[in-house]
């Protein structure tokens, strides 16, 4: 094993692919730079014909990304903010989803759409959303959201060998954590839920960033109440099971993700819960998301996205 940040796990995730399969390439704005350092440095390895810089034109880079995949490549569009995949929304959404069903399978999608996505650092409305519930929602689209470097690398793998289209959200505040890899070759499942901590009080399902959140509150609450948390890893497909249960065990159950509690993910996991764990359940399930509202720049996000305290209170409610 090695010790390694979440955006180094990336990186050489993306190395080791473009060097195993000739048809993978990274297309994008700023990606020979690398603007949050995923992409820094391959150019010098790969050249400018594999690590493509782009101007910025988000719908053309998915576009593009989508067309080459059509045609046998396995692209990897970087989109730099999840927050500019909005403008691309018909090649991504439209496009890359829809074809290889309209097309009756006769063609495949291979492209990772890639973007860093996450508050906690006082960047805005416009650079600090999680919008991970337009793709769930979207059939046809994967959805991969890391929260330690261990599954930044294996899902990513997983995701440029997946035949069609995958959402790769990483998060800005991880960018520095660091964590244990093996030396070898390893990839991790897409649909394939993680127990990053055993309880038997309450279970937590925490996407991203919150997985970090969570994993504090466990330790600090452990002489109170055991919890039990599910990293789902990627929420399409979603490995409902391993969540269900976990609930049928603890009877309890608190959803925490970072895009909004309204249509969020949070909502339809808590729901599928009530779906499948009803007569588990000893207490309504409780959701921790960012409120309905634009996240303020600054100090003031706070009050819009989630925090540990929320968290906490939602914990304790189910407990009683």
């Amino acid at each position: 094993m090695k010790e390694i940040t979440y955006v180094q796990a990336i990186a050489e995730a993306l190395a080791e692919e473009l060097e195993r399969d000739e048809k993978v390439f990274c297309i994008g704005e700023d990606i020979q730079t690398g603007t949050f350092g995923a992409t820094a440095g391959l150019v010098k390895k790969f050249g400018p014909d594999r690590i493509m810089d782009t101007p910025i034109s988000e719908t053309a880079i998915a576009g593009a990304a989508v067309g080459s995949a059509m045609t046998g490549y396995r692209p990897v569009a970087d989109f730099m903010f999840a927050d500019f995949m909005y403008i691309a929304f018909d090649e991504i959404l439209c496009k890359a989803a829809k074809w290889r069903f309209m097309h009756e399978g006769t063609q495949q999608i291979p492209v990772v759409f890639m973007a860093a996505m996450g508050g906690y650092l006082g960047l805005g409305a416009e650079h600090s959303q999680s919008p991970v519930s337009y793709y769930m929602h979207t059939p046809g689209i994967k959805v991969v959201v890391p929260s330690t470097p261990y599954d930044a690398k294996g899902l990513m793998k997983s995701a440029i060998r997946d035949n069609n289209a995958v959402v790769y959200l990483y998060h800005k505040a991880l960018l520095g954590s660091t964590g244990e890899i093996p030396e070898e070759e390893y990839l991790v499942p897409l649909g394939q839920a993680d127990i990053k901590r055993e309880g038997k009080d309450v279970t937590l399902v925490a996407t991203g960033m919150q997985v970090q959140f969570a994993l504090n509150i466990a330790e600090q609450m452990k002489d109170k109440v055991s919890i039990e948390i599910i990293d789902p890893r990627s929420l399409e497909p979603l490995d409902i099971d391993t969540i269900v249960k976990s609930v049928e065990k603890t009877g309890r159950a608190v959803v925490v993700d970072e895009d909004t509690s309204r249509c969020g993910a949070a909502c339809e996991i808590s729901m599928q819960i009530v779906e499948k764990a009803f007569d588990y359940l000893d207490a309504p399930v409780q959701r921790v998301a960012a409120k309905n509202y634009p996240i303020p720049p600054g100090a003031m996000e706070k009050f819009v996205l989630p925090q540990p305290q929320d968290i906490i209170d939602a914990v304790e409610a189910v407990m009683g």
